[in-house]
Order: structure tokens, then sequence, then C-alpha cells
């Protein structure tokens, strides 16, 4: 199922605030979950709304970076609220237009408040925001440098090719190896490091549950000869700002 739209060309630049970071300055490791900015694995079930719980994670964590308080948002709220744009449900959709849902509605409410169905529901208006984002901006397209100066700084809403049986399959370590670059599933990078034996890796949050992969995380191989990176994951990333 594809999960993430096609962009045909509509992917708007933005400003990267991180433009001017130096790569030298970044640290060689960084893991959003021992800093209190990743809530536990979600489970998206048989729902196409991965690009809900991709925009989410990365509200989660700029809310949490900004406020000191970690909230598990709702995305229900966004399968069912957010159909007037892009965004199409169970159907599929973009992070960038939940992140400009998220800006026009105030917010998101809690999970808690607002619990996720795995399927479309009807809108349930006037539900009081547990949090907000002030904007959203995009990763420079292509540039593993570029995404992590972002990644140092916040998690990351990331699209990559999930259909590929590399990724469908994976079950630990970190990924390589071939992967397709049809993007159709949403997910967060929540850090970057390296291996004992020097390989570099993306660290990923995905929304299948923890059976899937490391406790429902994905390493992936970072900085391939491919700009596109590994599954396609440099091609559009975005992330919210509080």
């Amino acid at each position: 199922m594809t999960e993430i739209l096609p962009l045909a060309g509509l992917k708007r630049w933005r400003g990267f605030r991180y433009e001017n970071t130096s790569l030298d300055a970044l640290p060689a490791t960084v893991d959003w979950r021992t800093k209190g900015a990743v809530t536990p694995v979600k489970d998206q079930g048989q729902c196409g709304c991965c690009w809900a719980f991709s925009a989410v994670a990365a509200t989660e964590g700029i809310v949490k970076i900004s406020t000191g308080n970690l909230i598990s948002l709702s995305e229900q709220e966004l399968v069912d609220c957010d159909v007037h744009g892009e965004d199409q449900g169970c159907e599929g959709g973009l992070m960038d237009d939940a992140f400009k849902f998220i800006i026009k509605n105030g917010g998101l409410t809690k999970e808690s408040s607002y619990p996720y169905s795995a399927a479309d529901g009807k809108c349930k208006s006037g539900s009081s925001s547990a949090a907000t984002i002030k904007s959203y901006e995009d990763v420079p397209t292509n540039d593993e440098s570029a995404l992590m100066k972002a990644v140092a700084s916040q998690p990351v809403s990331v699209a990559v090719d999930g259909g590929d049986m590399t990724f469908q399959f994976y079950s630990g370590g970190v990924m390589t190896g071939s992967c397709g670059t049809d993007l159709d599933h949403g997910i967060a990078a929540i850090g970057y490091g390296t291996t004992s034996d020097g390989t570099k890796y993306w660290l990923l949050k995905n929304s299948w549950g923890t059976t899937w992969g490391e406790n429902g995380f994905l390493r992936m191989e970072k900085d391939i000869t491919d700009k596109k990176g590994m599954c396609g994951l440099a091609m559009e990333p975005s992330y919210p700002t509080a």
C-alpha cells in the first residue's frame, strides 16, 4: 500500500534553519530516546496513515525539546479531521500537510483523549489541544549531511520505500544492501551513530509495533553513495518548529 501521496513536484522550499550548522560541531552519536523526546513505538495496524504517525513523532519530539514535556499526541485526530487538503486518512497523506493541519487547528490533543482506532472516523471537533507547533521546514533534498544537521537538533519526519522487501523484513542490525526509492512510507529519524565496525547508521522509529525490527526501531546505513539515501530517506525529510 502506498501511504505517502505522490508530490508531483509540489514540494516547496521553506528555508532550513540548520543550514549554517558546522558538521564538525555535531555530536558523533544522537539518540533522542535517551533525552526523553520519543514516545513508545506505536502500531498503525491496517490503516495506511503512516504519514500521521511520522508527523506526530516529529511533533512529540519538538514539543519535548521546547517545553520539557513529552506528550503522546493523537494520530487519530489527524486521520479523522485532516481531510480537507491532501491527506486522506487511511488512504495516505503527507507529513507536511499534517504539519499544516496542526498549525491551523491550533495543535493536537492527547492520544489518551482521542485514541487510535486504525480506521477512518468522524472528526471529533473541538478536541482540546495538548501541544502545538509554529511552522515546519523541509530539509534540503538528497543531502544526508543536511539531514544529519536536522536530526542532531530534533526528530525529523522522513519518507522511505517501505514496500521494499529489505525494509519489510528487517529484523535487526544495520540495514545495508539494495533498497528502492519509491517513497510510500513515513517514519521518523530519531538519531544516528556508528557501529563498532565503523558502519554509520540512521536510527529510525517505525509504526509497525514492537515485534518489527529492533523493538519497533530500525538502524539503516547512513552516508551511502546514492544521494537519495538508503530507501530514499534523504529525498523528502521535514520537521516542525516550535
